[in-house]
């Protein structure tokens, strides 16, 4: 073989390699920047390496000023995609600006221009069968623009080297050491000595330099995972072998045994039967060849293949069949120990913010696990790979400590219910983007089948949590009863004892100034006498308070009484309203009755009923404002004998109507108009009017006035209900002006 045929095929050799990890790594991911960068450096340096054959190929001399030319062309542009791949690995993304990548285009296009003109190259001379180029003027620039990017190129790709850890560093390591080595051989060999020396003896060699890079950048993908591109090369490997391994047998049935069989017959039907015969089971065996030779393959570029579909599948029906939480976790544990082979697999959720372990036994069970959970909650990533992160992430001294390669955080709905961490891989072997897609899509599904599983547990534990919230709350419940009787006892003893002693005192001091009032104790002037009238007044309800306090008390004790005797309930009325009148001109309210004539005599508790009049009387002048008016009727029908006391006052908002009767019971605007009042007055008209047989009326609006009243059945009261007559009086006469 001579030696253009061997430059011929290790050229040929070369630009193959180049085109098909461009194509193995562009179609691994087209979208990524690194990628696509890659891809179109291995096609131009393929193109480059075309050129150079063709401008020391003695065939093709007549025309090696253009191929010498048309080299610097594809040149100019490797060189640049060069620059641009140091600075997008690894993250996939162009880190130089917007105006560095203008600036690098224009000045590309700007030496590409002039590659065709005398600046470059002005002449070439053919000496010993060898084309040996003049360099001109712009030379120099275009020495200056490869040597200055590729400085900048290998500075990029070792402060990254330098800076990154794990897996990453290996991909850099080999794939800076093969850039390295083919720039400072092109540099040393082939453009200073061509362009400065006229020497072009190394220039054949450029295909054996392509090789260093290419071979260290192949061992990397193969070793390292550089790019992932496995599968496909994996994929290419198996059919190549597939085809050469069939050709190679099928050669030898057609043109070995066939033709030594049948080398002197001239039965061309028998030789098409017999070799159709003899290549049917080649045929058949397509499948058993192809899983040989995917073994092969598999133990060659990587041991930790598996169907991703079939994993997607058997966790898929995982979470659809089972709704126990153990019986989850424990399943896609299971499955991830198959499938990735780590070290260790482990769940860990949150309850109340904290991390939780379940009950199972877990490698991270110290403080660090809720400093590790916050931090990963906190991440926009939703997957972290240590060997990835810079030293100075918050997360990368946690996980290091803990030989976690890849935390998962499970969420769902933008609520977090905790995180999935892996250890490193048994085998040695980096965690993929084919790993790290799988457990993307599954993260998604997992939480909702963890949170579903969570919610499945509180529900089935609803009757047993409940039946103990519910005996605690019970429990509570009855001791706070129990202090509520004991101060509720309390409280009544108190007022029956306060109300016992200062009854008496009180009804001494009326009594006196009852006295005084009648002129026992001499003649009065008119302001004593309204003073002293004042005085009697609130002695008298300070008497019907205590009488009422004394009431509730009795109530609680079973002692509460009623006392029925004859009274004439129209002359109670008339001697309640007069002791009321001085106290309604004094608000300024006209307060008017009619006593009604021939009214029966009924059997009711005097005192008690008293008092009662007395509270609906006295609680319509405090209530309605000065001008306002208060009427009190009292009514002979056929059946009954009904009380209103009416009023235009401040009412009782519908709110807290259904309250007013309550004991301690006062509504709000009753209490900012009267601060003084107890709650008690109505509380006890309700008792001792039902206690009697009786009923309550009330009607009210607010801001318009209320009704307040009794009605009773005149026949169950009467002394002798057939001599009582109705009462047919409508007129009513003022009782006090104001």
């Amino acid at each position: 073989m001579s030696t253009l045929e061997l430059r011929l095929l290790i050229l040929i050799f070369t630009v193959v390699i180049n085109l098909l990890l461009a194509t193995f790594v562009y179609s691994n991911n087209p979208k990524s920047a690194t990628n696509i960068i890659f891809g179109w450096l291995a096609i131009v340096t393929s193109l480059w390496l075309g050129d150079v054959y063709l401008s020391v190929d003695p065939k093709f001399l007549s025309h090696a000023l253009l191929w010498i030319r048309v080299s610097i062309v594809f040149a100019i542009p490797q060189i640049a995609l060069f620059y641009l791949l140091a600075n997008t690995m690894p993250n996939r993304t162009i880190e130089l600006s917007k105006s560095r990548q203008k600036l690098l285009l224009v000045v590309s296009l700007l030496l590409i221009g002039d590659a065709f003109s005398p600046l470059i190259f002005k002449k070439v001379e053919i000496i010993h069968n060898s084309a040996q180029a003049t360099a001109g003027p712009g030379m120099l620039f275009f020495i200056i623009f490869a040597l200055s990017l590729s400085i900048l190129s290998v500075k990029a790709l070792y402060n990254k080297l330098k800076n990154s850890q794990g897996y990453s560093k290996e991909q850099f390591r080999y794939v800076v050491i093969g850039i390295m080595l083919m720039l400072g051989l092109l540099f040393f060999t082939v453009l200073i000595p061509v362009a400065i020396f006229k020497n072009n003896t190394f220039v054949p060699f450029v295909p054996l330099y392509t090789i260093i890079f290419l071979g260290l950048t192949t061992y990397s993908i193969v070793a390292h995972k550089l790019f992932d591109i496995r599968a496909a090369v994996t994929r290419t490997v198996t059919y190549v072998l597939i085809v050469g391994s069939l050709s190679i047998v099928y050669g030898v049935v057609l043109f070995g045994v066939v033709d030594v069989l049948f080398s002197g017959s001239n039965n061309q039907f028998i030789r098409q039967v017999l070799s159709v015969v003899l290549v049917t089971p080649l045929a058949l065996s397509f499948q058993s060849i192809k899983r040989f030779f995917d073994r092969i393959t598999n133990k060659l570029f990587y041991r930790d293949s598996y169907d991703f579909q079939d994993v997607l599948d058997k966790i898929g029906n995982l979470l659809v069949a089972e709704i126990e939480l153990y019986k989850i976790l424990n399943g896609i544990e299971l499955e991830f120990y198959k499938t990735l082979k780590p070290s260790f697999v482990e769940f860990v959720l949150f309850k109340k913010g904290k991390p939780y372990f379940e009950g199972y036994p877990r490698k991270i069970v110290n403080e660090d696990s809720i400093i590790l959970g916050n931090e990963i909650t906190k991440q926009k990533k939703e997957l972290l790979v240590t060997d990835n992160l810079n030293k100075e992430h918050p997360l990368y001294n946690l996980l290091t400590s803990a030989d976690v390669a890849v935390s998962l955080k499970l969420q769902s709905d933008e609520q977090v219910i905790g995180y999935l961490l892996f250890g490193h891989k048994r085998g040695g072997d980096i965690f993929t983007s084919q790993d790290e897609k799988l457990l993307l899509i599954l993260a998604h599904e997992t939480a909702l089948a963890v949170q579903n599983a969570l919610r499945f547990e509180e529900i089935r534990n609803f009757n047993l949590t409940l039946q103990a919230s519910v005996e605690e709350a019970t429990r509570n419940l009855r001791k706070v009863n129990a202090k509520l009787k004991t101060l509720d006892e309390t409280k009544d003893d108190f007022i029956s004892m306060a109300s016992h002693q200062l009854r008496t005192p009180l009804t001494s001091v009326k009594g006196y100034l009852s006295m005084i009032l009648e002129g026992d104790a001499g003649k009065l002037n008119k302001t004593q006498q309204e003073m002293l009238g004042q005085a009697f007044f609130s002695s008298q309800r300070m008497v019907y308070l205590i009488a009422d306090m004394l009431n509730v008390s009795r109530l609680r004790t079973g002692k509460f009484v009623i006392e029925n005797a004859p009274v004439n309930l129209a002359e109670i009325v008339v001697q309640e309203i007069d002791q009321l009148k001085e106290t309604a001109a004094a608000h300024k309210v006209r307060l008017i009755y009619n006593q009604p004539k021939n009214f029966p005599i009924l059997q009711l508790d005097e005192t008690k009923i008293r008092q009662v009049i007395m509270n609906f009387a006295d609680n319509a002048i405090y209530y309605t404002p000065q001008g306002g008016e208060i009427t009190v009727e009292l009514t002979n029908t056929a059946n009954t004998v009904e009380l209103r006391v009416i009023d235009n006052g401040i009412g009782v908002p519908k709110s807290e109507k259904h309250h007013l009767f309550t004991k301690f019971y006062r509504a709000g605007n009753a209490r900012k108009a009267r601060p003084d009042g107890t709650g008690l007055g109505l509380f006890m008209a309700k008792k001792v009017i039902v206690s009697q047989g009786g009923a309550l009326i009330f009607d009210s609006v607010e801001g318009k006035g209320s009704t307040f009243g009794f009605v009773f059945n005149k026949v169950k009261l009467s002394d002798n209900p057939t001599k009582t007559e109705p009462d047919k009086t409508k007129q009513a006469t003022p009782a006090s002006k104001s």
